[in-house]
């Protein structure tokens, strides 16, 4: 749920093969190759925390069912995969798996319901600390938050299998919703040192790619598995994807042919790429957005007694209501993001369209801002431009990551427009990483971050405010009327009442204000017009890319 904790993947040719690429080039047909950031730190789904990995990972490993998008409905759907059909029983408390009989593992063994219940077992074992571990909350857990595998699941023979969920919970296949592994290869090893055994051995998969090579920090290339009922001999035979830490330099290789697939295109790039009449330009449908965080308690008295105190400067809604008025998120739109942003007004994606409330987004008015800092007891009582209120200056630290020009940018409009009524930061740029944990420590007042909204829509972590649920709640917020209606959203199978439920939620959110929401951004993909079959969704651009073809 973090920063691009769920965002993309891509695919790459070697460039040994590319002895003159261009848009006309005698590359090898029937392979794709897309540019990445950065390489990935593990294939393992068990580890497999970034976009790409899991991007990859979907290639490699077979699920028991695959999601996709219902544009019309904005929800998830899901189609047969490891398992050819499923049944629930009359009260959705247990659902039968009937599996496939003909889909092997790359070591030729088969596949059978055995691999399916060891996979549950050991991505919620707390010895493994998988990417999955306290999530299996439908289930039957022991005090470990580990599944409890007897009472869960019944193999009634290698190809059916019963799945049992935890009395009054309400699961839905999204419980079920992960990469299965070998049990024959894994079940050997030390869970104790699990993580580090593991990766001394070689990918065992079964999924519609296999691994051919990994040359790190120069490409990963995948091979169509052709003993995989996925395989059709018409579709791709080969992905790679090749790293490119430089974006100039992966610009470069997307125009001159050398690969064929690009995400996160800025937009001064588009008249140029536009006259590429081989290039395709599309966006994704909006699931990310930025936010600026403003600390509901105080920092300083949580880390020291872990006592929770309203926070000195932004633990009055009124304060932050006028906080928002100070931001022209329209102005950061048109310097960064034009036609592929929108401006934001709650942690509900625009995609969810039947769960959109409609509501108005606070407009960057400065007199506002100033009207609601002065009900809120704010005053430069001392004339030197800077407001205080019982002898504290309204001044403080704001936190941005490196390296990213658009929140640079939207911190110098920030730091200039407060400026303007009388508040004065410092800007700070630091590592993601070294952010991410003063955010869990909630030891920092304000920051602006990113967050991609998980599907199906979940907002629980990030809004509710008890101490267990709110791993992600990096503001502290706190409204009993929201936590209820949290509840009552998790506790609910009607679509109906989640929608109505979530637009009451968005529109108290929108009153408190605990943070200021920014910009919805779609994702700029850009991709060569010899992939054909690529399908533009919200879960990313390469879902489903074993069955693309490639027109030469």
């Amino acid at each position: 749920m973090m920063k691009k904790l769920f965002i993309t993947s891509l695919l790459y040719l070697i460039v040994v093969f590319l002895p003159s690429c261009s848009k006309k080039s005698d590359r090898i047909s029937n392979q794709v190759v897309i540019g990445i950031d950065s390489d990935v730190e593990s294939l393992n789904p068990l580890f497999s925390f970034s976009g790409y990995e899991n991007n990859i990972g979907e290639l490699l490993y077979l699920k028991l069912v695959q999601s996709d998008w219902d544009e019309d409905n904005g929800s998830l759907v899901y189609s047969p995969m490891l398992a050819k059909s499923w049944e629930w029983n009359k009260d959705s408390t247990s659902v039968t798996f009937y599996l496939r009989n003909d889909v092997i593992w790359s070591d030729s063994q088969q596949v059978t319901a055995e691999d399916v219940v060891f996979s549950f077992d050991i991505y919620s074992d707390e010895n493994i600390e998988s990417k999955l571990y306290d999530t299996f909350n439908n289930f039957d857990l022991d005090n470990t938050k580990h599944i409890q595998i007897k009472k869960s699941f019944e193999i009634i023979n290698s190809y059916t299998l019963k799945i049992n969920f935890k009395k009054n919970s309400i699961p839905s296949l999204m419980d079920i919703d992960l990469p299965v592994i070998p049990k024959h290869v894994y079940d050997k090893l030390d869970r104790k040192k699990f993580a580090m055994l593991e990766k001394d051995i070689a990918p065992v998969t079964n999924g519609p790619f296999i691994l051919k090579s990994w040359d790190k920090n120069q490409a990963i290339v995948l091979s169509a598995n052709k003993n995989s009922f996925l395989y059709d001999s018409t579709h791709i035979e080969k992905i790679i994807f090749k790293v490119v830490p430089d974006y100039t330099s992966r610009l470069t290789q997307l125009k001159k042919g050398e690969i064929d697939f690009m995400e996160d295109i800025r937009t001064d790039d588009i008249p140029s790429l536009k006259q590429l009449d081989f290039l395709q330009l599309s966006p994704l449908p909006a699931r990310e957005y930025d936010y600026i965080g403003w600390n509901n308690i105080d920092p300083e008295i949580f880390t020291k007694s872990n006592k929770i105190k309203p926070n000195k400067y932004f633990g009055d809604p009124l304060v932050r209501k006028a906080l928002t008025f100070a931001v022209n998120r329209h102005e950061i739109i048109d310097e960064y993001l034009g036609d592929f942003g929108q401006v934001a007004f709650g942690p509900v994606s625009p995609i969810f369209k039947s769960s959109l409330a409609d509501i108005n987004p606070l407009e960057y008015n400065l007199d506002s801002a100033k009207y609601y800092l002065s009900k809120a007891g704010w005053e430069d009582s001392d004339k030197d431009g800077v407001l205080n209120k019982n002898g504290l200056k309204f001044s403080f630290p704001f936190y941005i990551t490196n390296g990213n020009p658009r929140r640079e940018f939207a911190s110098t409009l920030l730091k200039n427009s407060l400026k303007s009524i009388g508040i004065s930061i410092e800007v700070k740029k630091i590592d993601l990483q070294v952010l991410m944990p003063k955010l869990f420590a909630k030891e920092i007042d304000a920051w602006m971050l990113g967050w991609v909204v998980g599907m199906p829509l979940d907002m629980y972590i990030f809004w509710h405010s008890s101490s267990d649920a709110n791993q992600l709640n990096f503001a502290s917020y706190n409204n009993k009327t929201v936590d209820k209606y949290l509840e009552q959203y998790k506790s609910t199978k009607s679509e109906k009442l989640k929608d109505e439920l979530a637009k009451k939620i968005q529109t108290l959110i929108n009153n408190d204000q605990p943070v200021t929401f920014l910009y919805w951004i779609r994702n700029l993909v850009a991709y060569n017009k010899r992939i054909q079959n690529l399908k533009i969704t919200p879960l990313e651009p390469i879902h489903y890319s074993w069955n693309w073809t490639v027109n030469n």
